[in-house]
């Protein structure tokens, strides 16, 4: 296939067979010039079927904070987003229009689908790096697949490897490269190809100090794409904000590769004013502030609703958080005068032993009193549900179908247990792993390791329980047409004439495979 221009193909090429050369010697006098930078990400909307259907996308919000970033230190930077790509090869388009020096794959590590690492995106990005090395341009990655798989990404091409969090150290080992006091050793939290081998530097500290990063580069995403879409399938639009990096709980499935063990947050200032930015230049009607748990900081709610309101800021927000957390009344009232209509909470099992096994922190109890609390203050619980933990008996699942029954949660998010290098979870697990160690796409709900029961019950088991939550639901309908004489949904009490003999039939076929080897 014919990859480049002749003329920048020409040109880009020879000097990247010298550079490469030079790289793999580790030539610490090498210099390049390294002035325009093509940002892009991993993940095709297309590849993921699921989420495609759904058709609510995000911008890839980590890799808008790296281009600002190295704008805002004198570089000339461009986006190629593949959230609407069909496929890898439409990186050439972007190589020939910008002709680059530099393309940097950074993942968005703020989005738990990057945070998978599936295949599908893996391949992407694999097939990217090769594209880019046609045309001569010299790669580096940042991305959660690429800390935990690097040397699959420099065997593909790649020239370097940003292990951890970004920003600090791209923009160190960009102006290296672009000197002559080059010593990468120096660089903390790289990864690159020396002699033969690979060679990995120090680890480089979190950024304590969110507020000295510019705000992310709205302006080189297609807005207007990713609205067209929400408002097809949502009748509403919806934008990404990150107000904090990192999360210091321990849960030990759960994979922090990119921003650590450690939590550091914006200020509520710098927040409100980026929130006042969007609603200025681009119009949205709802927000999903993707830290793992907002609000943690003390008193951080109560000044940023205190913020919202004195801008008369008027839009709605989802958020993800903690039990525990969710039990403080100032905290959720804060949260409701704010804006906030929907708490996703992690609650993962119904049963005790299970969470105590995976080291949450948390109780059943709590999740209840968490639930309870909300729907006092007018938002909407919403759980996290995971199945297949290690251990997990028949009883153990009973119990988190009787919590989700009980409680009514608004949304429900099913996965099973999924092994991620680096957790305490994976070690335990890593030994009864089959030869598949990733998904492909998010909807595959594969079990990768030997448990209680078969990779089949599990898929089955999230069937049965979508459909018995959605049975409830529509039960709660008719009794609400009941008791208020006709206004109830009607489209929901309807449902029930699907979801009834559904769940049965779901609940005949997981009984048949509870007993098939696991």
């Amino acid at each position: 296939m014919f990859v480049c221009c002749f003329g920048y193909a020409t040109n880009h090429s020879l000097r990247s067979e010298s550079y490469h050369s030079q790289l793999t010697t580790h030539n610490s006098k090498l210099t390049m010039a390294l002035k325009k930078i093509l940002f892009t990400h991993s993940y095709f909307l297309h590849f993921d079927k699921k989420q495609e259907a759904i058709g609510k996308p995000y911008a890839p919000l980590a890799t808008l904070y790296a281009a600002a970033w190295m704008r805002a230190n004198g570089y000339e930077v461009s986006l190629f987003d593949t959230m609407f790509a069909k496929n890898a090869d439409e990186l050439v388009e972007a190589l020939n229009t910008d002709m680059p020096d530099l393309l940097v794959i950074y993942d968005d590590g703020f989005n738990y689908l990057t945070k998978m690492c599936l295949t599908n995106m893996r391949e992407a990005a694999l097939r990217m790096i090769e594209l880019a090395k046609q045309c001569g341009v010299a790669v580096i990655v940042s991305s959660s697949d690429a800390t935990d798989h690097y040397d699959q990404y420099l065997r593909a091409g790649a020239d370097f490897v940003l292990i951890g969090e970004g920003e600090m150290t791209l923009l160190e080992l960009t102006n290296a490269l672009t000197s002559d006091k080059n010593d990468l050793h120096r660089i903390p939290g790289i990864v690159f190809h020396e002699n033969g081998v690979n060679t990995t530097t120090a680890k480089r500290n979190v950024l304590k100090n969110l507020d000295s990063l510019p705000q992310p580069a709205w302006d080189l995403v297609d807005i207007d794409r990713y609205k067209e879409m929400w408002l097809k399938h949502a009748g509403y639009f919806s934008i990404n904000i990150a107000t904090t990096r990192g999360c210091p709980f321990k849960c030990n499935w759960c994979a922090k590769p990119i921003y650590g063990n450690r939590y550091n947050s914006r200020s509520p200032q710098k927040v409100v004013d980026e929130l006042k930015y969007l609603m200025e230049n681009y119009g949205f009607d709802h927000v999903w502030f993707c830290d793992d748990i907002f609000g943690l900081k003390p008193g951080w709610v109560e000044e940023f609703a205190k913020l919202v309101q004195k801008e008369n800021l008027a839009f709605t927000f989802k958020i993800q958080s903690r039990a525990d957390l969710l039990l403080q009344p100032a905290y959720v009232s804060s949260l409701q005068k704010a804006g906030c209509e929907n708490a996703w909470m992690g609650a993962e099992s119904g049963s005790q032993k299970i969470l105590d096994a995976m080291d949450k922190g948390i109780t059943v109890e709590q999740i209840h009193e968490a639930t309870n609390l909300l729907k006092i203050y007018e938002i909407k619980p919403s759980l996290f549900i995971q199945f297949g933990y290690l251990g997990e008996t028949k009883e153990d699942i009973k119990l988190t179908i009787k919590m989700i029954n009980e409680l009514m949660p608004y949304e429900i998010g099913i996965s099973v247990s999924y092994p991620l290098p680096g957790t305490g979870f994976y070690e335990k697990v890593k030994t009864a792993m089959q030869e598949k160690h990733n998904w492909t796409d998010s909807s595959e709900l594969a079990l990768m390791f030997r448990n209680t029961y078969a990779p089949s019950f599990y898929k089955q088991l999230h069937r049965y329980v979508h459909n018995n939550y959605k049975k409830h639901i529509a039960t709660i309908k008719w009794r609400e047409w009941f008791k208020q004489s006709g206004k109830s949904d009607i489209k929901k009490m309807l449902s029930a004439f699907y979801y009834f003999p559904a769940t049965w039939l779901d609940r005949v076929r997981l009984f048949s495979l509870q007993h098939k080897k696991a």
